[in-house]
């Protein structure tokens, strides 16, 4: 008992003794800690004071490069102030001297405004004056001849007209005469120099809308079962088929000649390859058309290395290579325009004009047949558009919208085209005409001889190129014959469209017929 009662006082002494040394320990750290914080805190202060220091020193550097930086420019802007208002006061003082001079002028136009008003009254009395005198002396010489003013006149102009018409008449003749040798003469030596050195062939080209078949067999194969092959065809092309009985042959329709000549490109290319169904028939539709669109340029780059035209654009090339597939009365119509542009080239070097533009405005005169199945318009409006889209030269433009009249020529190379143009389509084999607008054509050229007075009979010879006309020699003398063919002529060309030139010709003879019996 003793014992436990012993060890719990050693135990609780112990803790006690432990209690103390920990509480003399912890004195100790805390003591050491607080004075490692004081020296923190006061390294802490001093380096704060020094920071302090250095920014309050660049604090008023800063301040000091500012205000002198101001000064600076507040020193330059008085400157310019100053500048400024030597400026104003120099422009014032202009402005002052000029106000004196313009008022000095003013007063000076015044003073000539007014000298004019009072000439122009002065002249204005003088006027009255002389107009009263005129009248009366007028009066008086009207007393003495017995006859007014107007009477007088009306009777020297009856006089002068009596005495001098068949001069006159007589005159205009022999000029006229002297005019047309002399314009005969030139016209005639310029297309013969021009019609030698160019020469096309005279046979119009057709048109190709019938495809052989190797056999009879090969039109059950187009038409395909239940005529899905036909219908593919017809839908993709846009172009007709019509098969009939015709061996070995079908023909196309379309109003387009170049979707004409895509579908026959591949209905032949079809015929040759033998596989004729609908995916086919697009596939060499689709192939058709790049390779068409490739010829196209081909046809138009050829023309424009043949006439050494350069710098057209692509898309205007290619309108020229559709010109390939379109005709005129059966003639081509980019053969056509290449020859026309080889005529207006040879007459504009005779003449001493730009040869390159006489054969461009040559070249695109017809530009708008390409497309005119397209658009609606004539082809002449649709040129213009075109021309002027592709921003061709004003002189091309205006060739393009006077060759067939519809528009005045503004230049001569205008004048060149128009006639190379009717050169083109009046030669020999050059189109084709029905033969009733052709009958139309002479009886419409008769007519116009036949409604003149004193005219017994007209005739249309050389295919319409010439008209003569008789007259009745009783009733019309030979001055009056020339009066007749001017007036025939200027119908002619108001009244009537032709190609190239008619000739008017007035016969007047009188024939005495007796027979011996």
């Amino acid at each position: 008992m003793e014992n436990l009662i012993f060890s719990i006082l050693l135990v609780v002494i112990g803790i006690f003794v432990g209690i103390i040394i920990l509480a003399v320990i912890n004195y100790m750290r805390e003591g050491s800690t607080s004075s490692k914080i004081e020296k923190m805190l006061e390294k802490a202060r001093k380096e704060a004071e020094k920071i302090k220091r250095d920014q309050v020193l660049e604090a008023k550097e800063e301040a000091h490069k500012i205000k002198m930086d101001t000064d600076r420019e507040v020193k330059e802007k008085k400157n310019e102030i100053r500048e400024s208002e030597e400026r104003l006061l120099t422009r014032e003082s202009n402005m002052d001297r000029r106000d004196a001079t313009l008022q000095n002028r003013e007063e000076m136009l015044e003073e000539k405004e007014n000298n004019i008003i009072n000439k122009q009254k002065e002249l204005q009395d003088e006027m009255s004056k002389v107009e009263d005198i005129k009248k009366e002396q007028i009066d008086l010489l009207e007393k003495i001849a017995g006859y007014s003013k107007n009477e007088a006149r009306s009777l020297v102009m009856k006089k002068v007209e009596e005495m001098m018409s068949l001069e006159i008449a007589a005159y205009i003749k022999d000029q006229e005469a002297e005019a047309k040798l002399e314009a005969d003469r030139k016209a005639k030596s310029l297309l013969m120099n021009t019609m030698q050195k160019y020469a096309a062939d005279v046979a119009s080209e057709q048109t190709v809308t019938v495809v052989t078949l190797p056999n009879d067999e090969m039109k059950g194969r187009i038409i395909g079962r239940e005529g899905r092959n036909i219908r593919t065809i017809e839908a993709v092309t846009g172009v007709d088929l019509i098969i009939d009985d015709t061996p070995e042959a079908l023909v196309l329709s379309s109003f387009d000649p170049y979707r004409r000549e895509i579908a026959r490109v591949t209905l032949e290319t079809l015929i040759k390859d033998g596989r004729i169904h609908p995916t086919r028939i697009e596939e060499v539709y689709e192939k058709t058309s790049k390779e068409m669109k490739a010829k196209l340029l081909e046809y138009g780059q050829s023309a424009l290395f043949e006439l050494g035209i350069t710098k057209m654009d692509p898309e205007l090339v290619e309108l020229i290579g559709k010109l390939h597939f379109r005709t005129s009365y059966g003639q081509n119509a980019l053969q056509h325009s290449l020859e026309v542009a080889h005529l207006s080239g040879i007459m504009a070097a005779e003449v001493g004009e730009n040869v390159a533009l006489a054969k461009r405005a040559g070249l695109l005169h017809d530009i708008g047949k390409s497309i005119d199945h397209e658009m609606e318009g004539s082809h002449v409006e649709i040129g213009v558009k075109i021309a002027e889209k592709y921003h061709e030269q004003e002189i091309v433009v205006n060739a393009i919208a006077s060759h067939h009249g519809d528009t005045g020529a503004t230049s001569v190379i205008a004048e060149i085209v128009a006639i190379a143009d009717a050169l083109s389509a009046s030669r020999p084999g050059a189109r084709n005409d029905s033969l009733e607008n052709y009958i139309k054509r002479l009886q419409d050229l008769e007519n116009i001889g036949n409604e003149i007075e004193g005219v017994e009979k007209t005739y249309a010879v050389q295919a319409g190129r010439e008209l003569r006309v008789i007259v009745k020699p009783d009733e019309v003398d030979d001055l009056t014959s020339h009066k007749i063919a001017r007036e025939i002529k200027n119908k002619i060309e108001e009244t009537m469209q032709y190609p190239g030139t008619i000739k008017v010709t007035v016969i007047r003879e009188t024939r005495v017929v007796e027979e011996a019996k």
